[in-house]
């Protein structure tokens, strides 16, 4: 259902989509999304135990999300949101390490992860302009890896794995834009989602030697359909 307001100043009438739309008490939809998954890697203070490690860094690679939305009304601008999702992303670490002949080579793990995320937020909207409602989006979520190798046992014979824990904890903290249509409202949200846990199984490896804490650093640009 559309309602016809009047800008103000000018005699043309601006259509308003969906006009009773914020007021019902709960609806759904689906997000798609894509991700940007990194490290925040806290190295250890000192490297000089660890003779042939010179440097570790993370570089960040490119994945997606799908998942369903499930919002919930607290007032006119308040929502407390519901959206588990399935991601799916992959992460880079590098090491630098010094061979006995003093050469440094450069040695990268790959870390794949296939997240179900468990996320519960808090959304706090302006005030509806016509078709249009901006929101900042904060809370916490929790994530089970699919993917984790976490049991897995590294053999002498074999490529080294870069384990992760199974389970993370992080907290998000995001801003988005509500447009509403004649049939739906669609949303572009921007969010960043940090960490709690050390991801890392700590072992005697230089790869795990060197790093105090791992913890999750997402980058997430989402798409939503409600």
């Amino acid at each position: 259902m559309q309602k016809a307001t009047f800008a103000q100043g000018g005699g043309y009438p601006q259509i308003e989509n969906l006009p009773r739309y914020d007021i019902n008490p709960y609806h759904f939809g689906f997000v798609l999304a894509i991700n940007k998954m990194d490290f925040s890697v806290h190295n250890v203070p000192n490297y000089k135990p660890l003779d042939s490690l010179c440097t570790i860094t993370s570089v960040p690679q490119w994945g997606f999300n799908i998942g369903i939305v499930s919002n919930l009304r607290l007032g006119e601008y308040a929502d407390l949101r519901f959206v588990p999702t399935l991601s799916f992303g992959d992460r880079e670490l590098t090491y630098t390490i010094k061979e006995h002949d003093s050469v440094l080579v450069t040695d990268t793990k790959n870390v794949e992860s296939t997240y179900i995320d468990f996320p519960l937020l808090f959304k706090y909207k302006s005030m509806r302009l016509n078709n249009f409602r901006a929101y900042v989006i904060g809370g916490f979520q929790y994530s089970i890896d699919l993917a984790s190798q976490a049991k897995k046992v590294n053999k002498p014979n074999q490529a080294y794995v870069v384990k992760l824990k199974e389970n993370d904890l992080l907290y998000q903290m995001g801003v988005g834009f509500d447009f509403y249509t004649m049939y739906f409202k669609f949303a572009i949200e921007l969010k960043m989602s940090y960490g709690i846990r050390d991801l890392l199984q700590h072992d005697n490896s230089i790869y795990t030697q060197g790093i105090e804490r791992l913890n999750s650093r997402i980058f997430q640009l989402s798409f939503l359909f409600e």
